[in-house]
């Protein structure tokens, strides 16, 4: 007469096995709709003919309710001009969001041009054309040289660091009329 008691610990008969769930069926579904219209429904659909300017036409509850609510709204009904100015505001979100979705997405694009920054040293008058450069190829970027007034500029600005000898090979290199300007002393080596 061994039977587990309740305080028995180390009982695991009654405990799920590790992995298995306590509710194998899971959990109930949702209880499903009802798939007939409902009598509104039914009523909004159906096709009246009225009458339009002496004309028969045939429409809809909806659209018969929508002319008569025009109608006592511009016959002075407070409460006709609210609805149509409702319907209008309804109206007017619906049109927005439907050309907000036909819009094309844009993709933007951006890329590194050096001719962009050409140009801009070329209106600024930072850069020109050397002359003794003529035969660019077509689709090449024409090759600059920095004015001397822009080069001298630079160089009185520089207190941190002396330019060594490459460095202002280089600076005198890509400059126009090179000679024009009064160079600093090298950095000693």
């Amino acid at each position: 007469m061994n039977k587990p008691s309740n305080n028995d610990k180390s009982s695991t008969s009654t405990r799920f096995q590790k992995g298995q769930s306590g509710n194998p069926r899971g959990r109930p579904k949702k209880r499903k709709q009802d798939p007939r219209p409902s009598a509104f429904d039914i009523v909004i659909d159906r096709t009246l003919t009225i009458l339009q300017d002496g004309v028969p036409r045939e429409v809809t509850v909806d659209e018969a309710l929508q002319h008569k609510t025009y109608q006592d709204a511009v016959n002075g009904n407070r409460a006709a001009r609210r609805e149509v100015l409702k319907m209008i505001a309804k109206r007017e979100q619906a049109i927005t969001e439907r050309t907000l979705n036909q819009l094309p997405s844009i993709e933007q694009k951006m890329e590194d041009d050096p001719a962009n920054a050409d140009e801009a040293l070329q209106i600024l008058g930072i850069a020109s054309h050397d002359p003794r450069w003529t035969d660019t190829p077509p689709g090449d970027r024409d090759r600059l040289l920095l004015e001397p007034w822009a080069v001298q500029a630079a160089m009185s600005r520089r207190t941190a660091r002396k330019l060594d000898k490459k460095e202002l090979d280089e600076a005198r290199r890509c400059t126009l009329y090179a000679d024009k300007i009064k160079w600093p002393d090298p950095a000693d080596p």
